[in-house]
């Protein structure tokens, strides 16, 4: 197909994407039990009001479930130069004990500065660079086991900026937003569509017969930024590191070939999915950076089906998820969501969505 006869894409504007969103549906904590929130069943034939506890009853035997594995690290660290004070938000490791970080007071700091980090005096990051954005290239040495060792002293779990928490982290924070598959560390944000998963639920879902593999995003802090051009497609996300195993890429083709459906456990994973797969719904081992951003218009070839929870007016993901099951479709379903009283985001309830142009 030449350029001239691909297919124009459609006309994008982020205000399309707005909705009014009761601050009061934001859920501040998770549902206890996680697997008692609601679920909402967006499909064809219209919305249906379930519980993630159906789930086992709402896939078949043979589909396989691809959920992210990272694991979220105590990322967000309080620091001074001099007398000034700033914060940090490690996003993404780089080589050599480099890493790309978003700093709230970046405009302090220039090249050649070191760092006292509170509560960590043994940690003294070097700045390498400032960038664009508020991010920075910090130095913390060739130590990972000092960084991590560190971390775990001084650093705060980066709850997203929409729960509340003016007294700072509760206890309970660092459990309640560690999911039930999280296995390798280096996220700043967890895959929140698998904090609804509990042992229990796994069972009943292995009964069932649907299957699981593991794949690794580490999800930076740039799946908070806000979209604040007019044309979405203006918008960058920050890369974010990956890996499909060739046993993960294997499995998923496989279960695609014997006709089961492959389920996205979160955005996340279908991201990662969407930067393995080719055209003809092959999906290649992958390890690396993806910066992929998936708008209406974009053909997914990975998933049939992704649990996701209920997202912000004009972010990123909810602009996925329109590209998923249709722009109306999820207009219809959110509108419905409010009107019923759904929690939204990290610690909200949950939506199980079937691609548009896939049956249900």
């Amino acid at each position: 197909m030449t350029q001239t006869d691909a297919p124009a894409l459609p006309a994008l504007r982020a205000e399309d994407f707005d909705f009014a969103l009761p601050e009061a549906l934001i859920a501040q904590e998770p549902a206890r039990p996680r697997d008692s929130a609601r679920l909402l069943v967006v499909g064809a034939e219209g919305t249906r009001d379930l519980g993630v506890a159906d789930l086992p009853s709402l896939l078949a035997p043979g589909d396989l479930m691809v959920v992210n594995d990272t694991r979220v690290i105590p990322a967000r660290l309080h620091a001074r130069r001099g007398e000034a004070r700033v914060e940090i938000m490690l996003n993404r490791a780089e080589a050599g004990g480099t890493w790309h970080a978003l700093v709230r007071g970046a405009k302090k700091l220039r090249p050649g500065d070191v760092l006292a980090i509170e509560g960590a005096p043994e940690l003294a990051p070097r700045v390498v660079e400032r960038q664009d954005g508020g991010a920075v290239l910090l130095d913390f040495g060739p130590d990972q086991a000092l960084l991590a060792a560190a971390l775990e002293k001084a650093g705060e779990v980066p709850l997203p900026p929409y729960i509340a928490r003016p007294d700072g982290p509760r206890p309970e924070d660092r459990d309640d937003y560690t999911h039930l598959f999280a296995r390798q560390p280096g996220a700043v944000a967890a895959p929140t569509a698998s904090l609804h998963f509990t042992p229990a639920l796994m069972e009943a879902l292995a009964a069932r017969g649907v299957g699981q593999v593991e794949v690794t995003l580490h999800v930076g802090a740039g799946t908070f930024l806000p979209i604040r051009t007019e044309d979405p497609r203006a918008h960058k996300l920050h890369s974010e590191w990956g890996e499909v195993t060739e046993e993960a890429a294997a499995a998923i083709n496989a279960t695609r070939a014997r006709g089961g459906r492959i389920v996205a456990i979160g955005t996340t994973a279908l991201r990662l999915l969407e930067s393995a797969v080719d055209e003809k719904g092959v999906v290649h081992p992958f390890r690396g950076l993806t910066d992929i951003f998936l708008l209406p218009g974009h053909r997914f070839h990975s998933a049939d089906v992704l649990l996701t929870n209920f997202h912000l007016p004009k972010s990123s993901l909810f602009m996925l998820v329109s590209a998923f099951s249709g722009t109306a479709r999820m207009r219809d379903a959110y509108a419905h969501a409010i009107a019923a009283g759904y929690r939204f985001y990290s610690y909200g309830d949950a939506s199980l969505l079937f691609r548009e142009d896939s049956a249900q």
